[in-house]
């Protein structure tokens, strides 16, 4: 069995996909942007409105006013051509690109009953990128290829939407068009004379007769009206890198038309890294300006993945707060893959329920308060109190510390963030009188001062300070802290 995918008007839907707007809108794809240019393909919606092929831009218009003018654009057919790939590689391994907007499967090994079923999921995933699609099933490529043309009608004899499915094909063949067969302008006038319209009028005429009569081109004809045979296929190779690239007929000045573009270019390369069993474990960004500068980034995912909508996320997290000098003409995609990570977690080991949705919280604050405001504390290697270091969170929580071999002697102190600022009286050397807004009173007890410093080999990072634990008369034990020549009350013992 073989399975076709069709897009028809191709490169009409290939353009209009890349732009953001209402869908069902009348819309032709025309040689050129001009007067001059012609209608060369319509959708439904502007044929219904009576515009046809070979129509000039005037005649076109004043057929349709509200009708959609796009020109070809070779960056967004082989984008297109890359989705329908990527939507074959779903279903078979073995696919083929048969011509522009189709792409043939091999689908030998399916369940009968199945196939119908994958190729409707195809064709409204097809869909879903902007691409719409009809499919064929039949026991020759060609003959598929026929179901999905008549698929692709308003209402084709099918029981799943966008697909027929070819159980007899003589009753299929009898009443197409001849001119499905592709016959030739020569032959084509001869058959006519003949009064042959449809492909079941040719097919009735003896094979060895027609031979006869036309040769090789006649029996050519005359295989393609029966339906051609099985043959074996010319296989597309999975795709080894992971890249898309869009060019812009206008320049982009705001964040809305890139988002749109970038979503379908992540459609479709996720949809290759499930068909290729891999996962994104980077992504890298490269936006092309209209000064002929370019700029680069690179984003690291949290937790690999192969989900669009997590990729898409995290593209659109990083890009809120890009601001440009000139407009963006074009966009360069490019995904890092990794197989999936399958591993058994240990009993105690605790991760992140959603590593991609707190990375992306995290972005989000360090647009707001700045990169170097954001991430885990961590202790620096000194004896500075409240000497520490902002570092990238873990993914996966580390199991707790053991407990120290000694447990703490003492009452523990609990800090004042910040420190509150202190008046005091002394007698000699010896404070005896402390004032602050919250706390106050005669200093009865007091420990030596403590004095510590460090970091006396770069002057940036030189700190000294003295310390002392008094004790007040109206009770409470606390820590005093002399720094630059102020003093802090620096904590309460419990």
């Amino acid at each position: 069995m073989f399975a076709v995918l069709h897009i028809a008007d191709f490169a009409l839907h290939a353009v209009l996909r890349t732009a953001p707007g209402p869908t069902g809108q009348p819309a032709a794809l025309f040689t050129a942007i001009g007067q001059k240019s012609v209608v060369v393909a319509t959708n439904p919606a502007a044929r219904a409105a009576g515009v046809e092929t070979g129509m000039s831009a005037p005649q076109a218009v004043a057929r349709c006013p509200s009708l959609v003018i796009r020109a070809p654009q070779v960056s967004a057919e082989i984008e297109a051509r890359a989705a329908l790939f990527a939507i074959g590689f779903t279903l078979s391994p073995t696919i083929e690109d048969t011509g522009p907007g189709t792409c043939t499967l091999d689908v030998r090994g399916w369940a009968p009953a199945k196939i119908p079923v994958a190729a409707a999921t195809a064709v409204a995933e097809l869909g879903r990128l902007g691409l719409p699609a009809s499919a064929g099933i039949a026991t020759t490529p060609l003959l598929a290829w026929y179901a999905a043309k008549r698929a692709s009608l308003p209402s084709p004899d099918s029981t799943h939407p966008g697909v027929v499915v070819v159980t007899a094909p003589a009753s299929f063949l009898a009443p197409l068009p001849l001119a499905s067969a592709y016959p030739g302008p020569e032959l084509s006038a001869v058959f006519e004379r003949w009064g042959l319209r449809t492909l079941g009028d040719l097919t009735a005429l003896p094979r060895d007769d027609i031979v006869r009569r036309f040769g090789a081109a006649g029996l050519a004809v005359w295989t393609r009206a029966a339906g051609g045979a099985a043959r074996p296929l010319h296989p597309v190779v999975l795709p080894r890198t992971f890249a898309a690239t869009m060019t812009f007929d206008h320049e982009v000045e705001t964040l809305e038309p890139l988002l749109f573009i970038l979503r379908r270019l992540l459609d479709r390369l996720s949809l290759e890294l499930i068909a290729a069993q891999h996962v994104a474990a980077e992504l890298e960004l490269a936006l092309r300006f209209e000064d002929e500068t370019e700029t680069a980034h690179q984003f690291r995912l949290p937790d690999p993945t192969a989900d669009s909508e997590i990729l898409f996320r995290a593209l659109h997290t990083r890009l809120e707060s890009l601001r440009t000098a000139t407009g963006i003409t074009g966009v360069d995609l490019r995904i890092v893959p990794t197989r999936p990570l399958v591993r058994q977690q240990g009993l105690f080991e605790t991760g992140l329920r959603d590593p991609h949705g707190f990375a992306e919280t995290l972005a989000r604050l360090a647009a707001l308060v700045g990169s170097d405001c954001v991430g885990t504390p961590q202790r620096e290697d000194t004896h500075q109190p409240d000497a520490v270091r902002l570092v990238a969170p873990a993914s996966v929580l580390p199991p707790p510390a053991e407990p120290p071999l000694h447990a703490p002697l003492g009452p523990p102190l609990r800090r004042f963030r910040p420190p509150v600022p202190a008046q005091l009286e002394f007698t000699g050397d010896r404070p005896t009188y402390l004032w602050t807004p919250e706390v106050h009173g005669e200093i009865v007890y007091q420990s030596r001062p403590w004095h510590r410093s460090g970091g006396w080999w770069q002057p940036d990072l030189t700190w000294s300070r003295i310390e002392w634990d008094i004790g007040l008369a109206p009770g409470g034990l606390y820590r005093l802290l002399r720094r630059g020549g102020s003093y802090f009350l620096e904590g309460e013992y419990d």
